[in-house]
Parts: C-alpha cells; structure tokens; sequence
C-alpha cells in the first residue's frame, strides 16, 4: 500500500492505521467505498428522547470519540453535528466476524450504527448495536487528548495558533468551538431576518474596483488580463450599494467580504464580513434605531433575551441606547474642553496635555479621534452612540447643520468595541467633488488611506440621490461582541495567519 504525503513523528502510527486500512480491505469492508448511510435520529435525539424512544430501534452516525473495551463487549461514544452519544457493542449481539473488525477502528474513525435504544444500568443513554458499518478511516490521529475511566475523552489541541492553523483539527476536537460558529451563522440568518422584515433589498455588488472607496484604508491590488488593468479588492460596500439609491431602489444591504491591506491583531483581519445599508428617506436618528434591532434581535436569537455576557456579568442591549456627543464625551472622560479644538495648535497643544504624542497628527479631526480612542472608548460598555465626528475624518457623511465642522455620523459601541458606523449620506455633488480634492491632496501628501476622487461616483451623484440614511457593520466584530470573543481570529473559520516560521501572533 502507497503512503501518504507530510511524513512527521507520527509516521508510526500512520503506518499502524494504513496496516488496519488494508485489513479492512482485505475483508470486504473498504470504508472509502461507502457513499451514503441513512440516519433515523441524531445523537443528541437518541439522548434527549431516550425515554420515549426506549426499545426502539434507531441508525445514527459520528466519528469515534472514545472506546472502552471490556473483553467481548465495547462501549464507544460517537459524535455528530448535534452531539455524542454512547454505544453497546457486544460480541454475542454483533457476531463474531464482525466483533473482529472493532479491532480495526480507532479514535476518529466514523461509523454507523444500528440498534435498540435503551439506558445502561448507571442510566445513561445508550443504543445497543446489532449492525454497524466503517463508513471512514481516519489515517492520522486526532488530537483527543487522554481518555478518562469512563472511557470519555477530552481534547488536548491547546496551542492557539495551531488550532487558528489547522482549523478542521480544531472544530473536530473541540464541541465549543463548532457551537461558536453556529452563533456566527445564527447572527448572520438574523441580521437577514431584520433587514428583509424592514423592507430591505439584498444584493451583490462587484469585488474587482477601479476605485477603492468608501473607507480610509490601503486596498489590495491585482491585474486583470483580459482587460489589461489593475483593479482593487473592495474596502467597503458603501459607493456602488449608494448608486443603487440613485437608481430607484430605496432600501438595499449587503453581506460580503472587504479586503483591506493592513495589520493584522486581534481585532483586525485583513479579509473580513461587511455588512452596509442604505435606506433613502431616512436620517441618522432612523439608523440608530435599526441598529438598536439587529443587536437586541441577534442576542435574542442566541440567548433568549437582549442581554449579552461580558466576563462575569452581562451588557443588556434593550433599546433605546445612550447618545454621547463626541466633544461632551471627550471633556467627560479626559477633561478636554470643546474650545480646545479651535485651531490645530490648540489641538495638538491639548493632546500633549494629557500626554499623549503630537507627531503626525496635522488635522483637528485626528487629534478629536484619538482622544476619543484613548480616553472614551475604554468607558463604552454599555451600548452607546458616539454622534457629531469630524469633518476632516468623514468625507461621505452630510455636514451637521448646527456646526459645520463636524457631520451627522454616529459610531456604536458596546462592551468597550466599535460595533457599526453610520451617516446621513452625503448627496450634494458639488460638497461630495471638493471633500474628494481635499482627501485628494492628502493622498498626495502621502497620506496613502485618504479617500480617492471617484468621478464616477460623483457624476452618479449629480442625477439625484435623495436624503438616505446608511449604516456599516462588521459581522466579525458583532459576533465578537454577542458571543464574548476576545479576538476576531476565534470568529473566523480560516483566518489569515503569518508563515509558521514568521513568529507567533496575538
């Protein structure tokens, strides 16, 4: 028999597992021949119906988590999507030749098996097997750890960056991380849910763009060709889901992934779920409210009620959510005072007042933001509305009417996180060309995040877009925050990673 590739110090037992492979074969019993097994119950019905369901019979299925042999019986739990469940195998029952063949399965092996539901004389829920069929054979071993008296096991996959690696070893081995991601899949059907009973539209929008805009951030770069021309991975949804505003449509979101070219930590992954929403006729104030839905609605779904864990207590998400002015919210936490923002001077004279570094920053509106992350943010635990940011840093948001310096946008936050951004559309063409030259000069001025002059935008704009509310979240980081996830990494199935030789990552 030929081996297989990526020999390492498991070769051994490899080489054992091929050996009981052949064996198999040899006996007509080739697992890799076998396409399909029909299942009656799940192993989590066989447990939670055992007592109505005792004495009749039943086909499950699952991969081998543990086994306990006790001369010519066995006990095996087997583990499926729902859940684990142990099994009976004796001798007497099964027949000789095939009681044979449990010689030839291991930990990680699947099998189907076929039986009467009863409970043990220690009560748990069991079926006893009189069938059953090696329907796969796992070559190499996974990583369960140590098996306990009782014959369960447990898994022993704890170096973070390994499981983050070789995701498929780490869903295998550990139930709460496969119950993560359902939560994930959970929070997503529901944000659907809300928008489709609000009215909204879904739609797709292209991945591939000449112009990389919507947010401030450095895009990836490819070549297409046929066409012969670089294209950008998008950023965001944000200009092509507002051309559909232009175009008739008066509510549409999108779920899809963003590509942006920047450092990778525990919040940040440079491939990552978007989901933007558009809704003409609507303000700033109407998007809070959506917000306040789909948070209290997500938690709802996963836990029964609005409320999310943080640590030992829980963050309560029930609507309405506190409104923080960004200057109130500055002066509050750092002592800042609003009048401090009149001149840049002043600005900056006022971060080094509390301390923080004065290099680089050459815009009033950087300076409000970084006060704003160093000395509010960490405060944001319940769920809160930082409104009124500064112009400089919002180039596609309308301008506050009471005071031009600042826009109508708001951030979400709970439990210390950024969760969405909003905005009061920016729809004036004329104001949304002279915000693009400006963003323009400083991306000459080597500012390589400042937002791209999109003519076809603008031009997009000059038909008419009416007064339209839109909103930004990052799947990734709501589900982070719903599900008490410290890093983005543990959220995503295959995150992007460094080479194994490169170093560890946070």
């Amino acid at each position: 028999m030929s081996t297989i590739p990526f020999p390492d110090s498991e070769d051994e037992l490899i080489a054992t597992r091929l050996e009981k492979l052949r064996r198999l074969r040899d006996v007509g019993h080739d697992p890799f021949l076998v396409e399909k097994y029909e299942r009656t119950l799940s192993a989590r019905e066989v447990v939670t119906r055992c007592d109505e369901l005792e004495g009749r019979r039943a086909r499950i299925a699952g991969r081998v988590v543990s086994i306990r042999v006790m001369g010519k019986a066995q006990f095996m739990h087997l583990e499926d999507a729902s859940g684990r469940v142990q099994i009976y195998l004796k001798k007497d029952t099964v027949g000789a030749d095939a009681y044979a063949l449990l010689e030839l399965v291991d930990h990680g092996d699947f099998l189907g098996a076929e039986g009467e539901i009863r409970r043990t004389r220690t009560g748990e829920e069991t079926l006893f097997v009189d069938k059953f069929q090696v329907l796969s054979k796992a070559i190499r071993p996974l990583p369960f750890g140590k098996q306990t008296e009782d014959g369960r096991t447990f898994g022993d996959l704890t170096d973070v960056e390994y499981r983050r690696r070789h995701r498929h070893l780490d869903l295998a081995v550990h139930p709460e991380v496969r119950e993560r991601f359902r939560q994930r899949s959970l929070v997503v059907s529901t944000i659907r849910k809300v928008m489709e009973r609000r009215g909204y539209l879904e739609v797709e929008t292209p991945m591939l763009q000449r112009v990389a805009g919507g947010a401030a951030a450095r895009p990836f770069i490819t070549h297409h060709n046929a066409l012969e021309s670089d294209f950008n991975l998008r950023i965001s949804l944000e200009l092509e889901l507002k051309r559909l505003i232009v175009g008739g449509y008066e509510k549409v979101f999108e779920i899809g992934r963003v590509f942006r070219n920047e450092g990778i930590d525990s919040e940040h992954n440079p491939e990552f779920t978007l989901m933007e929403s558009y809704e003409a006729y609507a303000n700033l104030e109407d998007v809070m409210d959506l917000v306040e839905d789909l948070y209290a609605s997500a938690a709802v779904a996963l836990y029964g009620e609005p409320t999310v864990p943080y640590g030992d207590s829980k963050i309560d998400l029930t609507p309405p959510w506190r409104r923080l002015p960004m200057l109130e919210g500055i002066e509050q936490y750092s002592g800042v005072k609003p009048e401090a923002f009149e001149t840049l001077e002043s600005a900056q004279a006022a971060l080094k007042g509390v301390g923080l570094p004065i290099e680089g920053e050459h815009l009033i509106g950087g300076i409000i933001e970084k006060l704003l992350e160093r000395f509010v943010q960490p405060h944001l635990k319940s769920p809160t509305f930082i409104t009124n940011y500064p112009l400089e840093t919002s180039p596609l948001a309308k301008k506050h009417p009471d005071d031009p310096r600042f826009v109508r946008r708001f951030e979400a936050f709970v439990a210390c996180q950024e969760v969405g951004n909003a905005f009061s559309e920016l729809n004036d063409p004329v104001d949304q060309w002279d915000r693009f030259v400006a963003q323009a000069a400083l991306r000459a001025g080597g500012d390589p995040e400042a937002h791209p002059l999109d003519k076809e935008f603008v031009r997009a704009l000059t038909y008419g877009m009416p007064p339209t509310g839109g909103l930004g979240i990052g799947v990734d980081r709501m589900v982070m925050v719903l599900t008490g996830t410290p890093s983005i990494r543990d959220v995503i199935l295959f995150p992007q990673m460094k080479l194994e030789d490169q170093g560890q990552e946070g």
